[in-house]
């Protein structure tokens, strides 16, 4: 078992008797927006309201598998300039700061491989940050990435859908360790509707084919979202609904909605 794992597994046991929903919250945030410096206060804001795990989104110009409100503040983000090197010195601290939480770096292939992946795993390993998620990043492509992961101790974190054919589904979750994180429903994120199989149907699937805690993202905005997930799931995520939150009101009306949501 992935330390990841453990972390989930052992937080989520404390949540069973806590007034909390027993799912862990993890929020998104885009590193760089609207600033560097209000990225950063926003992040420590959630990891002080006990956030287990904070996904940080490292900006690039066309994030694909993302909707409007994260592409329009990915590309304000990418417009001050971010920088890798610095960005993982800055997680790094936020980790040693909250050593109860965990800290996931987010982003496309494009700036990571400018960058390096091999060196973007040990600088994110001398960080302390858990996981790295790569949405365009196939797992039949990343045979060095899953190499040097496995060697410094850093989650690759991979991703479902409901559209994911069930052959590459099952050869998917049964290589999950840390987590797998479960798109709700085909699209980008922030949709507020259209088709999918039932949850509960499409994640009883993927736990056939492995026993690593499943995160569930995409879309979720209402209560009653997050409560659907109560047994079937052990992580909820939250990144459109929370970011448009933050846009509307700051960083208080985005704790708002996370109250709302029996997320914190």
């Amino acid at each position: 078992m992935s330390t990841l794992s453990e972390f989930i597994r052992a937080r989520s046991q404390t949540l069973q008797t806590s007034e909390r929903l027993p799912l862990l919250a993890m929020t998104h945030v885009i590193y760089g927006y609207p600033t560097v410096e209000a990225s950063l206060a926003w992040m420590r804001r959630l990891l002080e309201q006990g956030i287990e795990l904070l996904e940080v989104q490292f900006p690039f110009s066309d994030p694909v598998a993302d909707g409007p409100t994260i592409v329009a503040a990915c590309h304000r983000a990418v417009e001050n300039q971010p920088q890798m090197q610095l960005c993982l010195q800055q997680l790094g601290q936020l980790q040693r700061d909250f050593p109860q939480s965990r800290i996931l770096l987010m982003g496309y292939l494009n700036p990571f491989y400018r960058y390096g992946l091999t060196r973007l795993v040990q600088d994110a390993a001398a960080q302390g940050i858990a996981g790295l998620i790569i949405p365009d990043l196939p797992m039949e492509r990343a045979a060095q990435f899953r190499r040097d992961c496995a060697e410094h101790g850093v989650e690759p974190i991979w991703l479902v859908t409901p559209a994911t054919p069930a052959e590459r589904l099952a050869s998917i979750a049964s290589q999950a360790t840390g987590m797998l994180y479960c798109v709700s429903r085909s699209g980008v994120t922030g949709q507020k509707d259209g088709a999918q199989q039932a949850l509960a149907d499409y994640l009883a699937t993927i736990r056939q084919h492995t026993d690593a805690p499943l995160a569930v993202g995409f879309g979720i905005r209402r209560r009653a979202q997050v409560e659907a997930l109560v047994g079937q799931a052990d992580i909820a995520i939250v990144g459109s609904a929370l970011l448009e939150a933050y846009n509307a009101g700051g960083q208080e009306a985005g704790l708002a909605l996370l109250a709302s949501l029996g997320m914190i």
